[in-house]
């Protein structure tokens, strides 16, 4: 026993001398050095000049608003009438102007990638390699929705080029480098780690950008975001920056997005992307209570397109799609692009989550169109006057009416739309607080059809009986919604 207690100094000085030794330096701190990686991957990064026709002269004068006004002697007068006068002189009323921005080469035949937004208008696109050669591209396909363009450049030998990496694979706190062309000052390396995953910064309907913290400015725009390993895992493609400069808040396109999409370009010259037909809208918390849902997952299906994908699958109105090909759907907006990414016409497993089942359904994936319908616009309203056969809900601070051919023309209601309309709503009610507003029609409660206001006052007065949220489906000029409305609860 003496000898056992005799070690625990000895012992306890050991654990002290390993706590304060310096850890290794892989432990604490970043890589060694980047320049071995910036001097292989520096040749397959280009800089891309674009110029651009802009009209000018009579054309533009003619364009400034007519109701222009500027206070007499202002030093504002003087300059604009200066400015005119140039633009009236300038020949064929026409100048032009360039911009600059980044690509990487992805093939030694000389396919580059860039930004959509970098070329999108441009009349001339000119590739300058790292050793100042000059090389016209063109343009082999561009997609707006995702920024990214595919250029094609002739050479009379092989271009270094780079190769895609698995942006999937990346973490948080991972290191990466970024190399573009900031201002024109030509190649210029970056550093820093990932800062963020699956970025949504409201510029498109498939955004989920890899944020960092790495430099990026002005001209990186179309620039290349490189792993450890130099593959590419990014496409840089904007930054947050109140001054216009670098903050360190940039945003690039992932490459297991963008990869997909730059292959397509290379094959089709477009892009052809799944279609499902449904419109969705996020699960809340009130939503997924009211459907006995456990968790706000998954897509809520507002509407069904006619004889579309979803529909001839079963999908219906109500449904919550919790999983796509056999992957979750963890939220609303993340669906989109999952359909998107998806092969057109292949047949792929979805589960959606109906009157508290789950149900499995099969769909054949569609090719979303081109272009979107415009909206049909409804006969002009009539003379407003006092809806007399409306009957007020106090549980949800709303007046609904049965829809009469008055009442769709006034509030402009197609017939093929069912429900009860409202026609006031109490700025102190619980439906206020959801949105609802006057002239939406309520085609649904608690999952089942409104046919006349009656149904509606009694589904409210049973959801405020059993103290449960209240789902309605809301149809306002053609677009659908749900909304749960929670009894009680005031903002």
């Amino acid at each position: 026993m003496k000898k056992s207690l005799a070690l625990i100094p000895a012992l306890f000085l050991a654990l002290v001398i390993l706590a304060l030794a310096p850890l290794p330096a892989s432990a604490h701190s970043g890589p060694a050095g980047f320049a071995d990686l910036a001097e292989k991957l520096l040749p397959a990064v280009v800089n891309i000049s674009t110029s651009q026709t802009i009209k000018g002269g009579e054309d533009m004068a003619e364009g400034l608003p007519p109701d222009l006004q500027l206070p007499p002697g202002s030093p504002f007068e003087e300059f604009f009438h200066d400015f005119m006068e140039k633009q009236k002189n300038t020949p064929h009323g026409k100048h032009k102007a360039q911009a600059l921005g980044s690509g990487f080469i992805i093939d030694p035949n000389g396919y580059i990638v860039t930004n959509y937004h970098v070329v999108q208008d441009a009349d001339e696109i000119t590739v300058i390699l790292q050793d100042d050669t000059n090389l016209t591209a063109t343009v082999v396909g561009k997609d707006k929705k995702t920024d990214l363009a595919l250029l094609k450049v002739n050479n009379k030998k092989p271009l270094p080029a780079v190769i895609w990496g698995d942006s999937d694979k990346i973490r948080v706190g991972d290191w990466i480098i970024a190399i573009g062309d900031p201002y024109g000052l030509g190649g210029t390396v970056t550093a820093g780690i990932i800062s963020a995953r699956a970025r949504d910064i409201n510029s498109g309907p498939y955004d989920e950008f890899l944020q960092t913290d790495a430099p990026i400015n002005r001209g990186n725009s179309g620039g290349p975001m490189f792993n450890m390993d130099g593959e590419v895992v990014g496409v840089n493609t904007a930054i947050f920056s109140p001054s216009g400069g670098s903050i360190g808040i940039g945003f690039a396109i992932p490459s297991s997005l963008a990869k997909n999409v730059i292959d397509q370009l290379r094959e089709h010259g477009h892009i052809r992307r799944g279609w499902l037909g449904v419109r969705i809208q996020m699960v809340t918390k009130d939503i997924a209570d009211s459907l006995g849902l456990s968790s706000a997952k998954g897509a809520l299906v507002s509407s069904v397109t006619p004889d579309g994908p979803a529909a001839k699958a079963g999908v219906q109105a109500g449904d919550v799609i919790t999983h796509f090909d056999g992957k979750e759907v963890p939220e609303m907006r993340r669906l989109p692009l999952m359909v998107a990414e998806t092969d057109v016409d292949k047949t792929i497993d979805i589960t959606v989550f109906r009157k508290g089942q789950n149900v499995q359904l099969k769909v054949k994936i569609g090719e979303l169109a081109a272009k979107e319908e415009a909206e049909e616009k409804g006969d002009q309203a009539g003379e407003e006057k006092p809806v007399t056969n409306a009957e007020k809900i106090d549980d949800l601070g709303i007046s609904v009416a049965a829809l009469t051919d008055t009442l769709r023309l006034r509030y402009e209601v197609k017939k093929d739309v069912n429900g009860v309309i409202v026609t006031n709503v109490s700025s102190e009610g619980i439906a206020a607080d959801q949105g609802i507003q006057t002239g939406d029609v309520i085609s649904e409660a608690a999952q089942q059809d409104v046919k006349s206001p009656k149904d509606l006052i009694e589904q409210a007065k049973q959801a405020k009986k059993d103290n449960k949220p209240l789902l309605l489906l809301v149809n306002r000029k053609d677009d659908l919604r749900f909304v749960a409305i929670t009894f009680g609860k005031k903002k």
